[in-house]
């Protein structure tokens, strides 16, 4: 067997190469840190070359540089690689630390915006502060808030036993306020995504299936209430289950989108050699992008750009299933969920599989606030990938690289076990499971307010003295019981010998 094996091996190279290579590149230590950063350069790179050859037309129409929309969007791009390359440098523990004053000002952000001559009014909606000229919409940036610090809340109340309310409060209460905010500007679409990253939240830390279903319709039903509240929106609806014959109407941006995908057929018309992107495609350059892709690439660079997103929600749930910090594990997949949802949602009312709903192509729609905090997203999702077990020991082990020692990025602390907070709940008999099960390590319940730290049997002085709200101690660092000294330990078997005496002197 084992000389067949290497002649087949050697007699067929390529067909080893093609099924070993890639799973053995995989399982690399730094494999998922690599496709996140590759990822985030290719979309990046399509969606400026994207946003050139869609946004040129208009540009011209209006008299402004044909350039115009490239150079800003460029710009955001800048911006938000300066906070890729930050994210990558902060920490878990601090970025937990910095979740709640997060929140805070998102919400404040979101009602602020919402303020006469405070926030910018464009096309009757009022979603943007207007800063040194720059627009700077908050909602974009309330996502991310919401995603880091409904990760920290959750990874902190995760037990075994865990009640139905510690899943829901606060996190459905807070971002039920931000929904409503969201919508007074009016921006369902926002509204939309803030719901994906509950869900995605909800579904990963745990919640019974029976729940989240039940979570999940009163949401949709919501978002339907919604839908048909304000006559735009209920146009769009009403259209996409054809009650508009009007082709110029509610249904002349879908019927336009279907019509730049049919033209392009399988190869394209070649890049920049679209006809629907001269004023019949309306916002050629941001929501139906996509369109203007199966124009001018086919469906060849349709089938590519779906490859790349699917290449992203592999490794986001590659990343979330490796990591041993609970914190870092719902944040990877609640950001997976959210990119991947609205690549979703964009793709399929362009399509005309949905209703249309104003959800961008993350990364490839020209955007300013959306694209900056979605490449801060992906940063912090490339931290993550750095912060994987097999990661954290070829980090430490080898010498930096060449882009670590450029961006002078710092070695990834170890993850240590995780250990739930304790509740102050009163009255409440949740069980905090402790990772030294089985070495003297006991559950107690919480719900006195004499509760105390799971702690191993006879811990030391460091260890009755840490913090109740300290993380516990890894196995490397948990301090050993104190031992006696030599001369105080009697050997085993025998009666302690008499201490040695200083003979007396015989006064000569």
């Amino acid at each position: 067997m084992t000389t067949a094996t290497a002649q087949t091996a050697v007699s067929s190279p390529k067909r080893i190469v093609t099924t070993a290579g890639v799973g053995a590149w995989l399982s690399r230590p730094l494999a998922s840190y690599h496709l996140v950063v590759t990822i985030t350069i290719l979309l990046s790179a399509f969606g400026l070359i994207m946003v050139l050859s869609a946004s040129a037309p208009e540009a011209v129409a209006e008299g402004k540089d044909p350039y115009s929309m490239f150079w800003q969007q460029l710009g955001y791009m800048a911006l938000g690689a300066v906070l890729f390359s930050l994210a990558l440098r902060v920490s878990p523990r601090m970025l937990r630390s910095l979740a709640f004053p997060g929140i805070v000002l998102a919400v404040v952000a979101l009602a602020l915006v919402l303020v006469p001559g405070v926030g910018v009014k464009h096309l009757g909606a009022r979603r943007w502060f207007e800063i040194a000229g720059v627009s700077v919409q908050p909602s974009e940036a309330a996502k991310l808030g919401l995603a880091i610090w409904g990760a920290h809340v959750l990874a902190t109340r995760r037990r075994e036993t865990a009640a139905l309310r510690d899943y829901m409060v606060p996190l459905v209460p807070v971002a039920t306020g931000m929904c409503v905010l969201i919508v007074l500007e009016p921006n369902l679409s926002t509204a939309v995504s803030v719901a994906l990253i509950v869900a995605a939240l909800l579904w990963y830390s745990g919640l019974s299936f029976k729940v989240f279903a039940a979570v999940a319709v009163v949401g949709t039903v919501s978002a339907a209430l919604l839908a048909v509240s304000a006559s735009y929106r209920a146009a769009r609806v009403f259209t996409f289950f054809g009650k508009s014959a009007d082709p110029s109407g509610s249904d002349y941006q879908p019927r336009q989108a279907r019509l730049s995908l049919a033209a392009g057929g399988p190869f394209g018309e070649g890049l920049g050699q679209s006809r629907q992107k001269y004023q019949y495609v309306p916002n050629a350059h941001n929501d139906f992008i996509f369109a203007i892709i199966g124009e001018e690439l086919g469906l060849i660079g349709c089938l590519l750009v779906l490859a790349l997103f699917g290449a992203l929600a592999y490794v986001g749930l590659r990343i979330a299933q490796r990591s041993l910090d609970p914190f870092l594990r719902l944040y990877s997949a609640s950001a997976t969920t959210l990119l991947i949802g609205q690549m979703l949602i964009n793709v399929g009312y362009v399509t005309g599989l949905l209703p249309v709903t104003g959800v961008q192509l993350p990364l490839v729609s020209a955007g300013g606030s959306s694209t900056a905090v979605t490449l801060l997203m992906l940063g912090i999702l490339a931290n993550a990938a750095r912060h994987e077990p097999d990661a954290i020991s070829a980090l430490r082990a080898a010498r930096p690289g060449r882009v670590s020692r450029f961006l002078r990025l710092p070695l990834p602390e170890p993850v240590r076990p995780y250990q739930a907070k304790l509740l102050r709940g009163q009255g409440s008999r949740a069980r905090v499971p402790s990772p030294e099960r089985g070495r003297g390590a006991q559950e107690r319940p919480t719900g006195s307010a004499k509760a105390r730290p799971v702690q191993a049997a006879n811990p030391s002085r460091r260890a009755r003295t840490r913090r109740w709200d300290s993380p516990p101690m890894g196995e490397a660092e948990r301090p050993r019981q104190p031992r006696r000294p030599m001369a105080q330990r009697p050997p085993e078997g025998r009666r302690p010998a008499p201490p040695l005496r200083r003979p007396r002197s015989s006064g000569r």
